[in-house]
Parts: C-alpha cells; sequence; structure tokens
C-alpha cells in the first residue's frame, strides 16, 4: 500500500469562544481559507495540487453550514478545480479529516490533499443544529441520552476519580500551556491571523489562564450538579443506565473542562510521488487510524478502544508510543486514558491540552495530531499516538512516525 506522509500541519491561535474574543469578527470560512493559503504559500505548491479540500466541524448550520470546506476553498487562493468535503465527527471532525485523507492517498485516490478543521464557537454556538440526538425524545431516551459534562462525571464516578485528582491535571495542563508558549514551542505551527489589512488579530492562545492553582480551582462550583439533580434529571437517567451507581459524583467545573473557543488547523498529506513534484520533504508518515462507537450514556470512554483498536489493527504495543496526545475535553477523559494504559503522564499532553487552551471542536483533532508532531521532532522520539472522545459515543485514534 502507498504511504501517506505528513509534509506540514498548521494551526491558528485559538481564541475565547465568546463576542469579546479576538476571533469573533472572523467567520468560519475566513479562518479555513487562511489555514489553506498558508499550507499552499508556504510549501510552494501550485493551486491545483491536491486532489480535495476534507474539512471538519461540528455544528454545520448558518455560516458552517453548506459544504463549509467549498467554500473555504473558493475563499481562498486555491484552484476552483479543487473540490471540498465536510464532514462531521463531532470533536474528531479534524482527525477524521486527516484520516481519510491519508487513506485516500494510501489507496491510491489522488497524491495529495489537505484535511482538517474548524470551529467558530463564538459565531455558531455548540448545539445550535439542534441534532436528534439530543433533541428527539424518541432517541434520546431509547440511548439514556445525557449531556457530555453528565458523562464525564459518570466515568469519574465508575473509575474513582476525584474532584482534586481533576483539578490537579487542569493546573498540569495550565503549566504546561504556559511553558510551551514561553518555550515557543508552538512557532513552527502557529498561524497568526490577520484583518485585510494586514494587521494582527490574534496570535498565541489567548484561552490560557496563568497561575491557575489548586486554590482557585477548588472555589469552583461543579458544573453540571445541577443539570444533574434537577428537571430533567439527568442523573436518574444515567442511574437507570448504570443501577450500580448510588449517586453521580459531580467533579467538573468550568476550570478541569475544556474551553470554548475558535480555531483552525490544516494538514497536508501526500504521497512520495507528491513530495518530489513539489520540492518537499516528508515530516512523518500516518502509520494508522482507527474509529470506533461507545456506550452512547457514558460516552467519552471512546479514546479507550479507539487506542485498542489501533493498536491492535498496527501490531503494536503501548509501549511502542513515545508520547500521546488526548484530547482535555473534560479531565476524566484523560485520567481514563491513563489509568487504562498505566500510561506515565509525563508522556500524554507535554505542552498542555483543551482544558488550558481551549478545544474548537471540528478543529481540535488536527491541532492535536499537529502538536505531537511537532514534539516528536522537537524531542527527537520517534512515535506518537492522538486520540479524543466523541459526542455520542464514540472514538477515533491516529498513529504517526517521524520521517
Amino acid at each position: 500500500m502507498t504511504e501517506a506522509y505528513i509534509y506540514d500541519a498548521i494551526r491558528t491561535p485559538r481564541g475565547k469562544g465568546r463576542k469579546d474574543g479576538s476571533l469573533h469578527e472572523v467567520t468560519a470560512a475566513r479562518l479555513s481559507a487562511g489555514v489553506l493559503d498558508a499550507l499552499k504559500d508556504r510549501n510552494g505548491f501550485e493551486g491545483h495540487a491536491v486532489e480535495d479540500v476534507i474539512w471538519g466541524n461540528a455544528t454545520q448550520v448558518m455560516e458552517q453550514g453548506g459544504c463549509l470546506a467549498r467554500t473555504a476553498v473558493l475563499a481562498s487562493g486555491l484552484d476552483e478545480r479543487i473540490p471540498g468535503l465536510s464532514i462531521n465527527r463531532f470533536c474528531a471532525s479534524g482527525m477524521e479529516a486527516v484520516n481519510l485523507a491519508a487513506n485516500q492517498v494510501r489507496g491510491g485516490a489522488g497524491m495529495g490533499y489537505i484535511a482538517g478543521g474548524v470551529e467558530c464557537m463564538s459565531r455558531v454556538p455548540m448545539g445550535s443544529d439542534g441534532a436528534a440526538i439530543a433533541v428527539d425524545p424518541s432517541i434520546a431516551m431509547d440511548s439514556y441520552f445525557v449531556p457530555q459534562g453528565i458523562s464525564a462525571d459518570i466515568i469519574a464516578t465508575e473509575y474513582g476519580f476525584t474532584r482534586d485528582d481533576a483539578d490537579a491535571l487542569a493546573v498540569e495542563s495550565q503549566k504546561r500551556a504556559v511553558a510551551a508558549w514561553e518555550d515557543k514551542r508552538f512557532d513552527k505551527s502557529i498561524l497568526p491571523v490577520r484583518d485585510i489589512n494586514g494587521l494582527t488579530i490574534l496570535n498565541h492562545d489567548e484561552y490560557i489562564r496563568p497561575g491557575t492553582d489548586m486554590q482557585s480551582l477548588g472555589s469552583l462550583n461543579a458544573a453540571f450538579e445541577a443539570m444533574g439533580t434537577t428537571m430533567p434529571g439527568f442523573d436518574k437517567i444515567a442511574m437507570m443506565k448504570y443501577p450500580h451507581l448510588e449517586r453521580i459524583n459531580h467533579i467538573h467545573t468550568a476550570g478541569n473542562s475544556s474551553g470554548i473557543v475558535d480555531g483552525a488547523a490544516g494538514v497536508l498529506i501526500g504521497n512520495k510521488e507528491f513530495g518530489e513534484k513539489w520540492g518537499l520533504t516528508p515530516r512523518a508518515r500516518i502509520r494508522a487510524t482507527a474509529k470506533i462507537g461507545t456506550d452512547p450514556t457514558i460516552m467519552l470512554t471512546g479514546p479507550v478502544p479507539a487506542t485498542q483498536k489501533i493498536l491492535a489493527d498496527s501490531g503494536m504495543s503501548i509501549d511502542d508510543i513515545d508520547l500521546f496526545e488526548v484530547n482535555e475535553a473534560f479531565s476524566s477523559v484523560v485520567l481514563r486514558f491513563m489509568q487504562a494504559f498505566d500510561v506515565d503522564h509525563a508522556k500524554v499532553n507535554v505542552n498542555g491540552g483543551a482544558i488550558a487552551m481551549g478545544h474548537p471542536l471540528g478543529a481540535s483533532g488536527a491541532i492535536i495530531i499537529g502538536t505531537l508532531l511537532d514534539e516528536l521532532e522537537r524531542t527527537g522520539k520517534g512515535t506518537g499516538l492522538a486520540t479524543l472522545c466523541v459526542a455520542s459515543g464514540m472514538g477515533a485514534a491516529t498513529i504517526i512516525e517521524r520521517v
């Protein structure tokens, strides 16, 4: 089978996903087009070079609706002959775009692709698409649907994680993110966002909260306790599914959960011939990809079976992996991953994660692949695994190997 290589990976900074966030005035199409143009310009290929643009975003309504991928192509400097494919695997949309592009290349369906994703959560709020899994009672009741925050707290309850455990992981995420920015570890991949006059709008992840400590986090109220214990009483629904639980331990807060942000990321993927044609040197090869469905109520445990599947499919073991990027949707997601595989936190999210820098839903999968690649190169390590939990009970994973 043809090898699929990563030739480049870039991302925008993440802006606070509020009306006072720095990227609030930038649409998803414009943010995406900026990434496409940057990949084209800094790698020197012509506008017709890639086979397709595969782009993920989770809330595909309003200005993020239609086929946003095609809209971004037309708003960019790519040739109009390049089509666009928008996909939605919720939080793993950006990763699934990369994996799909890689597998297209491996199967011989084109030499090169741009893949990634975007989410402008300040402009198109999460949940504004009115997804049936959440709002159609005939589906929600049969699947024992609860909001993701409740699912995160179910994980904490089921696997014995405390509020201190969750807060300690969040403090470490903040410390690592601050250190990474101070050490300029993201410089290779950050694309500053500029306005039409070329003035910089944002050149750093503005969600980071330096100085976060256990005391400041400890003062925050549990974010999902009220929705669990009052009408419609999601805790009761959860305990119908898991009757062995006497109660749900609500440990998650705004401080130990991922931040709502705006952002975009893109990855340039191609075969050997693509690189030779455009004078590019591969940075890594995509060794394996995986996706899986999981329990839709606890919902966020997908990184564990997705990792088990990708390791089995690739003939690897957890000890073969040098570094891990596990999307920090909630603290309990990462805690459960480390517990399941007995992985040292020193190898997981070494430059911080979504708790510190935010989780732009459709972009995060591509972001963590790029972050993983940069860190493998910085440290001289060989192999990395990136994985995410996914809404409604799914998981996705990618293994990359540095070239």
